[in-house]
Parts: C-alpha cells; sequence; structure tokens
C-alpha cells in the first residue's frame, strides 16, 4: 500500500504517538443483538456532576452504525493482559469476541474480565469531529479492580510499574 499521507499529517500522527495514552476497549451490541467493539486512546473524562466521559471512534469504523444507536455502552480500561486483545479490537475484519473473557452483564452488554476500569455509560451526546466521531457517555456506573492499566506510546504497549510502585 502506498503511504499518500501528507508530511504534515505524518507529522502529526508522530506527535500524537509520542503522547501515553492509557488504553480502552469500548463495547456495546447492535439492534440485533451482535457483539460490536473497538480499542481506543482517545478517551478522557469531560464532567464530574454529571459524571461524562469521552471516546473518539473512527467515521469509517465497522462497528460506527451500533456505537451512534446504541443508548449503552461500556468502556474497559485494559491491563497488561489484553494488549493482543486491544490489537485484535483495532484490526478491521478481525473476529473481536473470539476471545473468552467477556460476560453480558444485565443490560446484555459485553463485559472484559479482568480490565482495571469499567465505565457502565449511557449515550449523552454525538458529535461528528473530522474523520471521528466523538460519542459522550453519561457514567452509571463504575467498576474497579486491582489490575493495573497498560499505557500505548510511540505504537508500543507499556507496562505502568513505576507509578503503582509508590
Amino acid at each position: 500500500m502506498t503511504d499518500t499521507l501528507s508530511t504534515e499529517t505524518r507529522r502529526f500522527r508522530e506527535a500524537m504517538a509520542s503522547f501515553p495514552s492509557g488504553v480502552t476497549i469500548v463495547t456495546t451490541t447492535d439492534e440485533t443483538g451482535k457483539e460490536r467493539g473497538f480499542t481506543a486512546t482517545s478517551f478522557c473524562s469531560v464532567s464530574m456532576e454529571p459524571p461524562l466521559v469521552l471516546v473518539c471512534l473512527a467515521a469509517n469504523a465497522e462497528c460506527h452504525p451500533a456505537f451512534t444507536s446504541a443508548a449503552r455502552w461500556l468502556v474497559h480500561v485494559i491491563t497488561d493482559e489484553h494488549t493482543e486483545l486491544a490489537m485484535r479490537f483495532a484490526t478491521r475484519g478481525a473476529d473481536k469476541f473470539a476471545h473468552p473473557g467477556f460476560t453480558l452483564n444485565e443490560h446484555g452488554l459485553p463485559t472484559l474480565d479482568g480490565a482495571s476500569v469499567t465505565l457502565e455509560c449511557t449515550t449523552h451526546a454525538i458529535h461528528p469531529a473530522g474523520d471521528h466521531t466523538v460519542l459522550v457517555g453519561r457514567v452509571d456506573d463504575v467498576h474497579l479492580s486491582d489490575g493495573t492499566p497498560t499505557l500505548y506510546y510511540r505504537r508500543n504497549f507499556h507496562p505502568l510499574e513505576s507509578a503503582t510502585s509508590r
């Protein structure tokens, strides 16, 4: 495949890869009950009152229609044990839910076992933003575990050891 990105776009992409970020897997089900999901590093809190978070989804993602019509979805902050899964969820056409570590919650949403944090969200707002869509969710419930989140930096996963050893 020929690299058709402009120099400006390549430099911007490299700059964003140089910003360390947590890694999330976001899941929902579509109108037929099929499980859908994607990996996102573009995730952050928006508001404390009400509790809001945002996650960004590529407008051309296969799961885009499911998320823009979903009333509920989950954000999972992954641990080091989930890095291979995060790569699968970032791959177009992959069988994302072949991993045995998902269970359905009381709302029928696929929940990643062992996630460091799981946020249960109700769609609050949806905003087009260039080649992505910003999904804003109201956090209805929070599940915390003892798992340590992993970081993504310069296109590689890195354990968060130094911050948790204090």
